[in-house]
């Protein structure tokens, strides 16, 4: 709080981390809000009864959203087809409780394309969610954002090889950004370790891309994370 940081979202990426995401929501509440999902790393790992204690999961009014959900063909950690089906069916339980989701995509930007618009055409106004870490590029961005979606960055944003992600930061209207530091991963170095106030250097790097400040990058932040877990 001391360094600025109002809201942090913790996401979790299986049973236990969304058990344990919940848990930190309820001892840091207002400041933490928790998701609870299974990445797609995880896909393969769930059976009916891990199912079904997402579902129970989803209905703790500690819930704040859907996530880190989505589809990474870089590592295939579960097989691609798995990976979607888990993807839909997590993006399909999102809808039914009115809830954002967290989408990671990690070489799989028109597969995670498509299937939010088609989510976002089948359940209307109420689905929405961020591009967790965005990696995609401005065409990606700008089509997503048309449809009502956020798109987060996290330090990455500041690497001249981000080609994509920079172009995308620097054309989206200010009301589509989020700012992130997706801790422990994408730290600042290999000395430093991911906290909290790695989201104050994205905010810098974002002002400078767009030409304003870093106040201000922060100012729409905020306000289209509370339009998102409280929608």
């Amino acid at each position: 709080m001391a360094a600025g940081i109002e809201r942090i979202l913790v996401p979790g990426w299986d049973i236990a981390s969304s058990e344990a995401a919940l848990e930190l929501a309820e001892r840091h509440a207002p400041v933490v809000v928790a998701a609870v999902g299974v990445h797609p790393h995880d896909a393969a790992g769930m059976d009916e009864a891990g199912w079904s204690r997402l579902e129970s999961l989803l209905a703790d009014p500690r819930c704040a959203g859907v996530g880190e959900i989505g589809l990474d063909y870089h590592r295939n950690l579960s097989p691609p087809d798995v990976q979607r089906e888990a993807f839909g069916r997590q993006m399909e339980l999102a809808a039914q409780r009115n809830l954002p989701v967290m989408v990671h995509d990690r070489e799989a930007h028109a597969d995670v394309t498509e299937a939010l618009l088609a989510w976002r055409g089948r359940a209307g106004s109420g689905a929405r969610g961020a591009l967790h870490a965005f990696s995609g590029d401005e065409s990606m961005a700008l089509s997503l954002a048309a449809a009502g979606f956020l798109v987060s960055f996290a330090l990455p944003v500041a690497f001249r090889s981000a080609s994509g992600p920079r172009a995308a930061a620097a054309a989206l209207l200010p009301s589509s950004i989020l700012l992130e530091t997706d801790s422990p991963y994408l730290g600042p170095d290999r000395e430093r370790r991911n906290e909290p106030t790695t989201a104050l250097r994205v905010a810098t790097e974002l002002a400078r891309l767009r030409n304003t400040s870093p106040e201000a990058i922060a100012a729409e932040a905020r306000a289209s994370f509370d339009r998102l877990v409280v929608a």
